[in-house]
């Protein structure tokens, strides 16, 4: 069996996400299709180990005004703790082992953080690894609202790596420390951004068969098709690029990156040797991701000229009729 590594990132949320989040974290969905990883006829068996009294963003608004908090609309409102472990940790374990796993995972944040500010804390069983959402509002000890003074700069996150490793080696010894993102200098990329990207290659492989069937006897025909299905593609395009560029430090050369550590601190030397293979397994999958959206940009190039003015077109007139239909709204 291969290193098993304790597993703990930090996420942060100013506002209309909550909601989101939070109908993830407590299954109030019907259906899942945008994350085929979600089993409902599993999710009977996930559990809180703090339920939540209401709706998450209230009650992250009760605590902040109970506080005598000012906020700014990009106040960060509600952090999230997402702990799991590598699935052959989990192998072969019993209901209760993994309850114990949680429930210690927990008590860490407890000692870090006021109990009473945490809003929910749930264990996803129904996904292909058990891992927990532990979702809290960012009140410092004296009653400030301050996600950075909590969670911190990247040395501070390299304290809270530690501190984890420690509080949960003491029961589960064969774990390991995982590295941090602000340990490896890059930031973690998450898990949607790989099914948003599955969505688009289907996307992009659609458009790419409608394109090759494009003729000089059958081009404006087609061009209406097309023009359609780019009002999809074009916007789920721009999507990702802002999503790219958000996380383009995850993009980095992995040489660069192992030898900048080692230089750093020899100590992470060891650190890297055995998470070696979990991290170039990790960087595959960040290139790959990178490849699938040039190449999704590269297929805008090969959409003919005359196709590319009409649909300029149809822009240019929704546009204008929706500007007409505001104006005679406000008359």
């Amino acid at each position: 069996m291969g290193a098993q590594y304790a597993i703990m990132r930090f996420a942060k949320y100013k506002g209309p996400e909550i909601s989101g989040i939070e109908a993830h974290n407590e299954r109030t969905k019907e259906k899942y299709a945008s994350n085929p990883d979600v089993d409902i006829s599993r999710s009977h068996l996930n559990f809180h180990l703090v339920e939540p009294s209401g709706r998450y963003r209230a009650e992250a608004e009760r605590q902040i005004t109970a506080a005598g908090c000012r906020t700014r609309t990009d106040s960060v409102r509600l952090v999230e703790m997402l702990v799991t472990a590598s699935p052959e940790f989990f192998k072969g374990k019993k209901q209760e082992e993994i309850r114990i796993f949680f429930q210690t995972a927990l008590d860490f944040i407890k000692q870090k953080q006021n109990p009473d500010t945490i809003i929910s804390a749930v264990v996803h069983m129904d996904e292909k690894t058990p891992h927990m959402h532990l979702s809290f509002v960012p009140l410092t000890e004296d009653g400030r609202l301050c996600a950075k003074e909590i969670i911190g700069n990247k040395k501070k996150l390299t304290q809270w790596q530690d501190a984890f490793w420690e509080q949960m080696v003491r029961k589960f010894p064969d774990l390991e420390r995982g590295m941090s993102a602000g340990e490896t200098g890059r930031d973690h990329i998450p898990p949607r951004m790989f099914k948003e990207m599955t969505r688009l290659n289907k996307q992009r492989e659609k458009l790419d068969k409608l394109l090759s069937q494009v003729s000089m006897f059958n081009a404006k025909a087609k061009a209406a098709e097309i023009c359609r299905y780019l009002d999809k593609y074009i916007p789920n395009v721009e999507r990702m690029s802002t999503q790219m560029k958000k996380y383009k430090g995850a993009f980095q050369d992995l040489t660069a990156e192992n030898e900048a550590l080692v230089r750093k601190n020899e100590k992470l030397a060891a650190d890297i040797k055995e998470s070696r293979q979990e991290s170039v397994l990790k960087r595959m999958g960040d290139l790959q991701l990178r490849r699938d959206y040039e190449q999704a940009v590269a297929l805008l190039e090969r959409i003919p000229p005359e196709i590319l003015e009409i649909y300029a077109g149809r822009q240019h007139r929704d546009r204008s009729r929706n500007q007409r239909r505001n104006r005679d709204a406000l008359e």
